[in-house]
């Protein structure tokens, strides 16, 4: 039976132990995904099939959960919400996994710690971020972005040396992989998904303000970011054969994919963010990128360039100068939000106090 002192020990690192099992998730969905385009799964397929499965799934949730708080969706909104999807969905995931048949696991997984940066710089840029040069936080978040753009730089300009491995790989991803030649392709790719992205984190504040119904939102751009990449696809894929999947690692990798990461960890991701805010969500996005570059490197069997491993160590240091910058924001908001419970409390208790004396005098009035 546990302890009351274990029980608080894992109330107080229940976040940190979630995010960390939703990083080994999306660990995993890279090197699926490497093995089910590699098999020969159009990635534009695997994107529609994969939104479909993920709002199938959250379907029952979505609508039982949040019946009573869903607000009615009107055609600006369904306007909105399908902007939303196009950005979170139908550009972005297409651009960033098509971008894999190019690139390798470890140079997408290293990409995305870049996202913060770059939705710090959208951000100022449509002045919904102060930037304040006269404090050491405003100086980090500055520096961070800059060095988080470097290591970008680095990565997309500079492939350097194979770094030579060390022994046979325990696990070998089979098939095609010839077309894997393109460097900077998949590097424009990967970048502009991330550009994508980043507009998506934004816009999707905003969203939350006039919907504030997440997992209704979620599932509603599962299936319209389905809709709209099986769009894309049937124009740019024509054989009807991309359509037909077995039940190999093509179905695998897309139950995967709609159920584990567009499902249960959206779930992780968004509880966590309610908890700890959305700055402790981003901080552990590293730990992917060090599991994807050590299972690619150990296990796979995967090529490792210099310029990789540089510029993924660059991107790091300048996320975490840029959330040691947010976390004044952060710090800020937590302290205003109590400010205002505070208030609000010490107005009901004058209220209290106007009403307790007169209740006090009509008692002692009384014979």
């Amino acid at each position: 039976m546990a302890t009351p002192a274990c029980r608080d020990l894992y109330r107080k690192f229940k976040p940190h132990l979630l995010m960390t099992l939703a990083q080994i998730g999306y660990t995993f969905l890279y090197f699926i995904t490497e093995a089910s385009f590699n098999h020969g799964m159009n990635p534009h397929v695997y994107i529609t099939y994969r939104h479909v499965v993920a709002g199938l799934v959250m379907l029952p949730f979505a609508y039982f959960l949040e019946r009573k708080i869903r607000p009615q969706l009107t055609l600006y909104l369904f306007v909105e919400i399908f902007i939303l999807s196009l950005l979170g969905v139908g550009l972005t995931l297409n651009m960033y996994f098509a971008s894999l048949r190019y690139t390798s696991p470890t140079f997408l997984a290293s990409m995305v710690n870049t996202i913060a940066s770059l939705t710090f710089v959208i951000a100022i840029v449509l002045r919904l971020e102060v930037l304040d040069l006269r404090n050491p936080r405003g100086i980090a978040k500055a520096l961070g972005t800059l060095v988080s753009l470097v290591g970008v730089t680095t990565m997309t300009m500079y492939k350097g040396p194979i770094v030579r491995n060390l022994g046979h790989p325990l696990i070998h991803i089979g098939g095609n992989t010839s077309v894997r030649e393109d460097w900077l392709k998949g590097s424009i790719l990967t970048v502009a998904s991330c550009i994508t992205w980043s507009i998506w984190y934004i816009m999707q504040a905003y969203t939350l303000k006039r919907y504030p119904a997440q997992l209704s939102l979620t599932t509603w751009m599962s299936f319209v970011g389905g809709a709209q990449s099986a769009v894309f696809t049937v124009i740019v894929e024509h054989k009807r054969a991309a359509w037909t999947i077995g039940f190999n690692i093509d179905f695998w990798s897309t139950l995967y994919g709609g159920v584990v990461c567009s499902g249960l960890i959206v779930f992780i991701q968004l509880w966590c963010t309610e908890e700890k805010g959305p700055v402790f969500v981003t901080m552990f996005n590293p730990l992917s990128t060090i599991l994807v570059a050590v299972l690619a490197y150990f296990v796979v069997g995967e090529k490792l360039y210099m310029g990789s491993i540089i510029g993924a160590v660059i991107v790091i240091v300048g996320l975490y100068l840029l959330l040691w910058g947010k976390e004044e924001d952060q710090i800020a908001r937590v302290e205003s939000e109590e400010q205002s419970y505070s208030t609000s409390e010490g107005r009901d208790a004058e209220k209290l106090q106007v009403v307790t004396p007169s209740l006090r005098e009509l008692s002692e009035a009384e014979p």
